[in-house]
């Protein structure tokens, strides 16, 4: 637009901000760079050392070098990535880990889903009792009800060795709080879509796995993304249930359990155990930013209602 023109209209000012505008969005910057830098030199801790050998990461200690990787010995910049793999074996345990989420995940969308369904959709005695105790059941603590759980499964189920897997994946197969997470999701389904595949012929099972489901692949995503980061990360059951490896035997343990075995192994490097807890936190990562939007999606789905 032509300034003359701009001068000419009566009352016309330019858009600009306030200098104390301008100020406070330089402050919030500032600090906002400061704090992510605080969070992050753990991380940066963690990489910088994993590429060092133990000599190099006595030297860098106490020193700014110490978040910076040994640039004067990069071409084994990844022996200790190699190390852990081939003489640790963490592979077999990420494999575990692997194995226990993808079987969990599956029955968590069946279970908890369908259980989601019945809450959100059917109508039947003791409805509002049953979901109060949903409701209450999600803020009692997980410790709680970790002795009553090792009794039930070492000693009503009598598992042993390898059965004991089944003591890992099927109490992490039932969650109240991605009950409560399908209810209120499913809660927001138009009921014109069951209608319709009603009058089509379809019975309630065929509804939910035709039409219900179809429909919650933001909530199933964020459901997925929890069970996977709760069995990647969980330590203290599985290594309350499992039994420990023999010699050559395939461990049972999963990677996060294996980590403090792995650490407390004789002469293990602390570049070592840099590496293996990057390699545990890779995984994480790349399915939280993966699964990033659809996980905005499903809480913001899931909270309409509540």
């Amino acid at each position: 637009m032509d300034k003359n023109l701009i001068k000419d209209l009566p009352n016309f000012k330019l858009n600009k901000k306030p200098a104390s505008h301008t100020v406070k969005e330089v402050i919030y910057h500032i600090v906002g760079i400061i704090l992510s830098l605080i969070f992050l030199f753990p991380i940066i801790y963690m990489i910088a050392t994993s590429t060092k050998s133990e000599s190099a990461y006595a030297a860098s200690a106490g020193s700014i070098s110490m978040f910076l990787p040994d640039f004067t010995n990069l071409g084994t910049a990844l022996d200790n990535y190699k190390s852990v793999f081939t003489n640790y074996g963490i592979w077999r345990y990420a494999l575990n880990s692997f194995l226990y989420a993808g079987i969990v995940i599956v029955l968590n969308v069946l279970i908890n889903g369908l259980a989601g369904y019945v809450m959100a959709k059917l109508v039947f005695p003791g409805k509002r009792l049953l979901s109060f105790m949903i409701i209450f059941l999600i803020v009692v603590p997980v410790e709680t009800s970790i002795i009553p759980l090792y009794s039930i499964v070492k000693v009503m189920l009598g598992l042993k060795q390898t059965a004991s897997v089944i003591g890992i994946i099927l109490p992490a197969s039932i969650s109240i709080f991605n009950i409560f997470l399908f209810m209120q999701f499913f809660q927001g389904v138009p009921k014109e879509y069951e209608e319709a595949a009603r009058i089509d012929g379809a019975n309630t099972m065929g509804v939910f796995f035709k039409v219900i489901l179809p429909l919650s692949k933001p909530i199933i995503a964020t459901v997925a993304v929890f069970c996977f980061i709760g069995v990647w990360n969980d330590y203290l059951w599985p290594s309350m249930i499992l039994p420990a490896p023999g010699e050559g035997e395939w461990p049972l343990y999963p990677i996060q359990s294996a980590l403090t075995t792995i650490q407390s192994i004789e002469g293990i490097t602390t570049g070592e155990i840099m590496a293996s807890l990057i390699v545990t936190s890779i995984p994480i990562f790349v399915i939280y930013v993966a699964a990033q939007k659809y996980i905005v999606q499903g809480f913001g789905t899931a909270g309409l209602k509540m």
